[in-house]
């Protein structure tokens, strides 16, 4: 495919033209539900119906407002964490491992740029789910290449690269996903994280490769070969060992691993910052401060989605659409477990507490430990919301040409939810 084969003019306009999708679904939710309810009470006679609907409002309302009170919490708890782990140098530490990797993936970036700072830093702010820290990191990155940038409206090969890679969500720690599995009363909230672990390194390779395909990267550089090689072994050697012992010995081994590794993790955190004599106690306080007002901020945005998706569901639209979803893929042979988890994926590159409605409508209704929950939070764990991110990035430069982004972007998310898909299948089928 040429280069700038596709041409997007879209972010002047990507914020409104999202608001008005999301408008515009919302609304529908509500207007195909009171059609297919008035349908079935002048057809079918069925005078309980709208009583269904009502009562779905007030108990999809409840539920909305029950988690994100339970998240407080478990979110303030892990946010104060990470705050201990972003004083003790945890991001200066992953920021050092992984300099010489991007090094190379921004050849349009004079060497030692300070641009390269942020850049790094940004990515391992996201990597360790530090959503508040990667944010202005990443702005300011941006500024950065943007004063780099001879064609101020069209973004360049290094903005794309650090797009796509921000779009494919590559997550060491899903705090989110499991603080919501825990709040739903999963026996193990942390089972996931193996599985999403896997299926976002998926997301953010083939990100990388079709930027690299359009840019015209070596992807064959030693340095590159070296860290992606070493990770495709442990990524192929991790699934080649889940898929050769027996299947329920699959979910012991993981879901212990899991484990080790999350409270290693905080144990590594705990201790840096002790070493680099940072006052532990207060810099949990001051994050578990912002993972409260995190935590309270969700309620509206919660509520809404489940609300609306509770009405779609009591009208009987959402099974209507999960089964016309697996006649399709039934038509195929394949087996169709994985369809109910779908417009978890569906939601996703749109917006982030919409898929996060998604989730938690499919693990409240099909169970949080079942393969339908778990699957749909891995899902929501393999991606970022691509439309969501383009904007804010691209539109704080004002850049307005962003060339192939979006459609690299796409191809990360595609990849993303497969590989969530067959993983799922894998560990918990």
């Amino acid at each position: 495919m040429p280069r700038g084969f596709v041409t997007y003019r879209l972010v002047p306009y990507l914020f409104n033209l999202l608001a008005m999708v999301l408008n515009y679904l919302w609304a529908a939710f509500f207007l195909i539900a009171f059609a297919i309810a008035l349908f079935q009470l002048i057809v079918f006679q069925d005078v309980g119906i709208f009583q269904e609907l009502v009562a779905s409002t007030f108990e999809s309302a409840e539920l909305g407002f029950e988690i994100s009170l339970g998240l407080t919490g478990v979110m303030t708890l892990w946010l104060g964490l990470m705050k201990v782990g972003e004083r003790g140098g945890v991001v200066d530490i992953l920021a050092r491992l992984v300099g010489p990797f991007f090094n190379r993936l921004f050849p349009g970036i004079p060497n030692n740029h300070p641009v390269f700072g942020s850049i790094l830093m940004n990515f391992s702010a996201n990597m360790l789910g530090l959503d508040n820290a990667a944010t202005p990191l990443g702005l300011k990155a941006m500024r950065e290449m943007q004063a780099l940038n001879p064609d101020k409206d069209t973004a360049s090969n290094a903005q794309i690269m650090f797009l796509v890679l921000n779009t494919s969500g590559l997550t060491l720690i899903p705090i989110s996903v499991m603080v919501f599995r825990a709040e739903l009363g999963a026996a193990d909230p942390s089972d996931v994280f193996i599985p999403i672990l896997l299926a976002t390194f998926f997301s953010t390779i083939v990100g990388l490769i079709a930027v690299a395909l359009y840019q015209r990267i070596n992807l064959l550089n030693p340095v590159i070969v070296a860290y992606l090689g070493s990770l495709m072994l442990l990524i192929v050697g991790l699934i080649y060992y889940f898929s050769t012992i027996p299947q329920e010995q699959v979910a012991v081994i993981s879901t212990v691993a899991s484990n080790v590794i999350l409270f290693s993790v905080i144990i590594s955190f705990i201790a840096l910052a002790l070493i680099r004599k940072v006052n532990v106690y207060d810099a949990f306080i001051e994050g578990a401060k912002e993972g409260f007002s995190v935590a309270i901020s969700i309620i509206p945005y919660l509520v809404a989605i489940l609300v609306a998706i509770g009405v779609f569901r009591a009208a009987g639209a959402l099974e209507m659409l999960v089964e016309g979803l697996g006649y399709l893929f039934g038509l195929t042979g394949l087996n169709t477990d994985f369809v109910p988890a779908l417009p978890v994926a569906f939601m996703k590159p749109l917006s982030g507490s919409g898929a996060r409605g998604m989730m938690v409508e499919a693990m409240n209704t099909y169970g949080v430990d079942s393969f339908v929950g778990r699957l749909a939070a891995t899902i929501q764990g393999s991606t970022e919301t691509t439309f969501y991110v383009l904007a804010v990035y691209f539109g704080s430069v004002g850049v307005t040409r962003t060339r192939y982004a979006l459609v690299c972007g796409l191809l990360a998310d595609l990849a993303g939810v497969i590989a969530a898909i067959c993983i799922a299948y894998l560990f918990f089928h």
